[in-house]
């Protein structure tokens, strides 16, 4: 009866035993939480090979985690319970793809389990002991930043890369120090390169890279005075026994700095990009966009690293492929950005802190966006120093600031708006003379000290005349007739306060620091670009599209279009008529001899083309007896509709007031106008 007893109760105990099966989905499970002591402590140590844990765990970490197992799933399929060999369909993610196989798994049973028979098949069919699993990856080849033309603005380059042979050196602590001072980096950081643990006797230890000098660079009729120093300095450091140089390909930005802050940069990935793009294809030698376009257009740019996981034997021969990903190499990106536009307008404003924005006014395409100062977006390719870095950032100009992106008072160049929105809304009569007040006005006596100023007294005082001597005084009455509620609803209209539908995410405009216009002096100043109006560059060039298209006010865009027909952003934004009426005062402003666009020495005025624009200048201030600064303004285009060649360009510099105020920046913007038309004309 004992014996019976003890029977029964051993069977009752291997029924309460977990089954193969769920033993089998357990162990699975460990594989991806990489808990490989969990799964060496379900073996049978003897059927097992008697493999050790810690050779258990090597193995099995570096394949599983070399592979980059993710997404396990199982599936049995069928189970011989004489012989414990279960069989499955194992399916799991790579970083080569997907695979999916079949396989078996058998077991033993032990005193208190059913324990696992483990061999190196179990990770892959046909795997044996002295076969190892290979992971080879092919980068994906980084898009191109290309211009309307075709003309690179980000793609391969070719940098030189200094590097150490060790066991060339003669006199190490000498050539350690030479090398330090010719690439201008610290002694230590060269000696903590030379003693990484992969480093031998005739191993290439690169050290710095440093911009590639061709011929080209220095036999030019105007050779590049930095080009030629670059050469020296390259050819001082080959004259040191161990030094080696050798080409790199890189990533290069040939506008430079004058176009860092819209084309931006690429770097190497951080511990933190891996953790939040994971599974998006990044490895630890991937570089990722930064800024600008690089950063915008990442998905597009990045393309897809090619990936292969295969089995070979211990002489290297391969035995069989598990899983295959072809590369794919990013796309390219090409802009609405005209090079030479670009170019032009850096030149012309690099020394200056300033914005500009160039625009086809018939298309919305952007062909240009520059930010001054600059810093060249190349010195994060070749590496920048600490020092190079700091400068930058404490730099009192800010040349890391992207201006463009930003809000400024606009000044004067905000009167043709105030000037269609009166039309528009049928508050404002163009014939009606507002009457002569002389250089400064006020309402009534409610506004105390505060008087509306300008700077010239004109007859008759008509929109036309208006806009000609940029008067600030008409304007203020145009807005004071436009009335608050009006002139806000037509703003959001147009886009105030309310996110500009573009690539690249701009500061919203305002008409105001608050919901709304609270008094009647604020405004008065909002009639002619002062008060709390801000705009965004871009914004403003938008809204200028309408006195070209019939008051239609076109969406800007920077993507290229094989077809470029403007789409609208607001359609009727003004009144065909209003836009039209507009548009003829801004002709006089370039074009009349009393034009502010006009000038003496600074002109904007072209035979050859009809221009329209407006200058401006806003005064920033806290109180009224403060010397603020002065944003000076220049908005400019074509205004024959029939011009082949529509050009807006909209610019602002930040403080003109001992330059010559707007007028210095309708100088530079006539440059820039000449280049774009005589370009055209070749």
């Amino acid at each position: 009866m004992l014996l019976a007893a003890g029977v029964l109760t051993g069977c009752d105990k291997s029924r309460s035993w977990k089954s193969p099966q769920e033993l089998l989905a357990e162990y699975m499970e460990h594989i991806e939480k990489q808990e490989y002591e969990d799964m060496y402590a379900m073996l049978n140590r003897e059927s097992s090979g008697n493999i050790t844990e810690e050779d258990f765990v090597k193995r099995n970490s570096a394949i599983y985690e070399g592979i980059d197992i993710q997404n396990v799933e199982l599936e049995i399929t069928e189970y011989d319970e004489e012989q414990m060999i279960v069989s499955y369909q194992m399916a799991f993610d790579t970083s080569a793809g997907n695979v999916t196989m079949n396989n078996e798994a058998r077991f033993i049973k032990g005193e208190e389990r059913y324990e696992l028979a483990w061999s190196d098949e179990l990770i892959f069919p046909g795997l044996k002991e002295t076969d190892k699993v290979r992971v080879s990856t092919i980068e994906a080849e980084r898009g191109q930043i290309l211009d309307r033309n075709g003309q690179m603005l980000a793609g391969k380059g070719t940098a030189s890369s200094v590097g150490i042979v060790p066991g060339r050196l003669e006199d190490k602590e000498k050539a350690v120090s030479e090398i330090a001072e010719l690439l201008e980096i610290s002694e230590e950081s060269i000696e903590n390169k030379l003693s990484a643990t992969w480093v031998k006797d005739d191993s290439f230890v690169p050290i710095k890279t440093l911009v590639k000098v061709t011929d080209a660079d220095l036999e030019s009729d105007d050779p590049d005075e930095t080009a030629g120093q670059e050469k020296k300095r390259q050819d001082s450091l080959l004259e040191i026994p161990g030094v080696k140089i050798s080409d790199i390909q890189v990533r290069q930005y040939p506008l430079g700095e004058a176009a860092s802050h819209l084309i931006g940069y690429v770097q190497n990935v951080t511990a933190e990009d891996l953790e939040k793009h994971e599974g998006e294809g990044y490895t630890s030698s991937s570089v990722i966009g930064r800024s600008g376009m690089e950063s915008l257009f990442e998905k597009e740019l990045k393309g897809q690293n090619g990936c292969r996981i295969y089995i070979v034997d211990e002489e290297g021969n391969e035995k069989k492929e598990i899983a295959n990903r072809e590369v794919q190499n990013g796309e390219n990106v090409r802009l609405t950005i005209d090079s030479e536009v670009q170019k032009d307008l850096y030149e012309q404003f690099k020394e200056d802190e300033s914005c500009s924005v160039a625009m086809n006014s018939r298309t919305g395409e952007v062909l240009a966006l520059v930010s001054t100062p600059s810093y060249d977006n190349n010195d994060f390719i070749l590496g920048m120093s600490n020092e190079k870095w700091t400068q930058l950032n404490e730099d009192e100009s800010q040349p890391l600031y992207n201006r463009f992106r930003q809000i400024w008072c606009p000044g004067s160049t905000f009167k043709p708006v105030i000037g269609a929105i009166g039309l528009d809304s049928g508050t404002l009569d163009p014939e009606k003379d507002y009457g002569n007040e002389g250089l400064s006005w006020q309402k009534d006596s409610s506004w105390g000290s505060y008087f509306v100023t300008t700077l010239h007294a004109y007859e008759p005082v008509t929109l036309e005349n208006a806009l000609i001597y940029s008067d600030n005084i008409y304007f203020a009455k145009a807005a004071l007739n436009i009335g608050a509620d009006t002139l806000e609803n037509y703003l959001k209209k147009l886009g105030f306060g309310g996110e500009l539908p573009f690539d690249i995410t701009m500061t919203a405009s305002q008409y105001s620091n608050s919901d709304h216009i609270d008094s009647e002096i604020q405004l008065a100043d909002s009639g002619y670009g002062q008060g709390q109006i801000l705009v965004n560059p871009l914004h403003l060039a938008s809204i200028y599209t309408a006195f070209c298209n019939d008051g239609n006010m076109l969406k800007p865009y920077l993507v290229y279009k094989e077809d470029p027909a403007g789409e609208y952003l607001v359609e009727g934004a003004f009144s065909a008529e209003a836009a039209g009426t507009v548009l003829e005062g801004m002709k006089k402003v370039v074009n009349d001899p009393n034009g502010t666009g006009y000038g003496s020495s600074r002109i904007a005025r072209r035979e050859d083309v009809m221009l329209a624009g407006k200058t401006g200048t806003a005064e920033l201030k806290t109180t009224k007896e403060e010397d603020g600064r002065e944003l000076g303004w220049f908005a400019v285009m074509t205004a024959d509709p029939e011009e082949e060649n529509p050009i807006l360009l909209v610019n602002m510099i930040e403080d003109v007031k001992e330059k010559g105020g707007s007028s210095y920046v309708v100088g530079k913007d006539s440059e820039v106008l000449s280049g774009w038309f005589t370009r055209w004309a070749q």
